[in-house]
């Protein structure tokens, strides 16, 4: 980018600072639904599972440096909207906005502000592509369900044009047009084909080994690229099929394969900017599935650590970890009984003793047309033994998930509150919550200790712009051109 399209972006206190032959690095992880008692979650059950005789350190232990307000500018429990958008252009908005001020103004997003400096710039996540959270640093529209907008802007169809370099994800049905099976458009654009012949898209992956093919080069995968692993979400870790055979990667996959990538096709002194987000921990927590959720937390772990490798070995770059909101209003000891003196326990080995996520066990029990006594022991052995670990389901649990009339949504819930019991775990909501939330960093010094305390959410998207050095205005000002 010539010098004189590079200035204006640049902060008037210190114009000249971004240009000093540094090349400068901000990961931005995103902890969706994860609140403070989740990570003691993941702690403890990693522990009983792996080490139960010596205290374990997760990755993000070590990097705790503060916490998260997370309230939205239209309500004191923010959704993941408003929450994205408070980091991606540093201001509050309603919920629902991504990447739009609360009159529905757009605003300039940090991914947009270093793609302006010239940098590469990436996203991860195991939800949509086009769900709230990375639609809220590379998309404007007034509300998140305008998915089929968002994936437009995404490929670089809007006045900023082509802003992201590499994204992986789901979400592929918003790309492909209403005449193909699985659409989710209601026009016949096929976003696929017009990445690829009006935007310089180089490669779209469908698969994992597609995936895997590209990713074996010396520099990662050729960019830009885009990788839509599903129509939906990804599946929960728990259920991803992790055979050689299976279609997704995992996120610590994809974020080994990004940082690569970005890093390898990057020319002297070209930073990135990443998002990386463990989506489904949120999901997980809105179905109140104690189980997936801690496999989503862990593999969020994973991730975490091989950022934690890539920043020891990058000291130009900033870490951030922090979450959007909590999910569930979720919390370890669980009382059922007021008359009953409480115990104070929870069950570690619980959650251990089950295979499956809470949706893949509704999805198969409503699919199933058996009926009477043989719905009954598909429920018995299907469902709640081989699935949940369940081997003592009362009469009331069995009566319930055998009467056909039952509902997906209901068995879901009903499923993650049947293990829950067991496990002494404890939910207030099937929403989100208004709590604090853990707020992490590595990496410049100087950055990490402006982070340290408690902060606004949009101070962390502050953060991202006084490392770089820009001025998130300018955007915004492009952006109504």
């Amino acid at each position: 980018m010539a010098a004189h399209e590079t200035a204006p972006l640049l902060r008037d206190d210190d114009r000249d600072s971004f240009d000093d032959g540094r090349s400068r690095n901000v990961i931005m992880m995103v902890s969706d639904g994860f609140g403070p008692a989740s990570q003691t979650y993941a702690r403890s059950y990693y522990q009983y599972v792996h080490s139960p005789k010596k205290e374990y350190v997760s990755p993000l232990d070590r990097i705790l440096v503060g916490s998260s307000r997370t309230k939205s500018n239209s309500s004191l429990v923010t959704d993941s909207a408003a929450g994205a958008t408070a980091f991606s252009c540093s201001l509050k908005t309603y919920n629902g906005a991504v990447g739009v001020d609360p009159t529905g103004t757009p605003c300039g997003t940090i991914l947009e502000a270093a793609k302006a400096l010239g940098m590469l710039t990436g996203m991860v996540v195991t939800s949509r592509i086009t769900d709230a959270t990375p639609a809220s640093f590379s998309s404007h529209v007034p509300h998140r369900e305008m998915e089929s907008e968002i994936a437009e802007q995404q490929i670089g169809d809007y006045v900023l044009g082509r802003q992201v370099d590499l994204m992986m994800g789901g979400g592929r049905c918003f790309f492909l047009p209403n005449t193909t099976e699985g659409s989710c458009r209601k026009d016949n654009r096929d976003l696929i084909k017009e990445s690829q012949d009006n935007f310089d898209w180089k490669h779209v992956m469908l698969n994992r080994q597609e995936f895997l093919a590209l990713d074996e080069e010396d520099d990662g995968i050729p960019l830009p690229a885009m990788g839509l692993f599903n129509q939906g979400h990804l599946s929960f870790e728990v259920d991803r099929d992790k055979s050689a055979r299976g279609s997704e990667p995992s996120l610590k996959e994809m974020t080994k394969a990004a940082l690569k990538s970005l890093k390898g096709n990057a020319g002297p002194n070209q930073g990135f900017f990443l998002l990386i987000e463990g989506s489904r921990i949120d999901l997980a927590a809105h179905n109140n599935d104690p189980v997936a959720h801690v496999h989503e937390i862990l593999q969020y772990h994973e991730a975490v650590a091989v950022v934690r490798a890539f920043v020891a070995s990058n000291p130009d770059t900033l870490l951030i970890s922090t979450s959007d909101h909590e999910t569930g209003g979720f919390t370890l000891g669980f009382q059922e009984d007021p008359k009953v003196y409480p115990e104070y326990i929870w069950k570690p080995e619980v959650i251990k003793a089950a295979n499956a996520s809470t949706e893949v066990l509704a999805d198969k029990l409503v699919s199933y047309t058996g009926r009477g006594k043989d719905r009954r022991q598909f429920v018995r052995t299907v469902i709640l033994d081989r699935g949940l670990g369940i081997k003592d389901p009362t009469e009331e649990e069995l009566t319930f998930l055998a009467d056909p009339a039952s509902s997906y949504q209901d068995i879901l819930v009903f499923l993650g509150h049947a293990v829950s019991r067991r496990a002494y775990l404890g939910w207030t909501t099937i929403g989100h919550t208004g709590v604090d939330v853990n707020l992490y960093a590595e990496g410049d010094n100087v950055a990490v200790n402006e982070l340290r305390g408690n902060h606004e959410n949009t101070e962390i998207g502050a953060a991202m712009s006084k490392f770089l050095n820009v001025d998130l205005d300018y955007i915004t000002r492009k952006l109504e051109k």
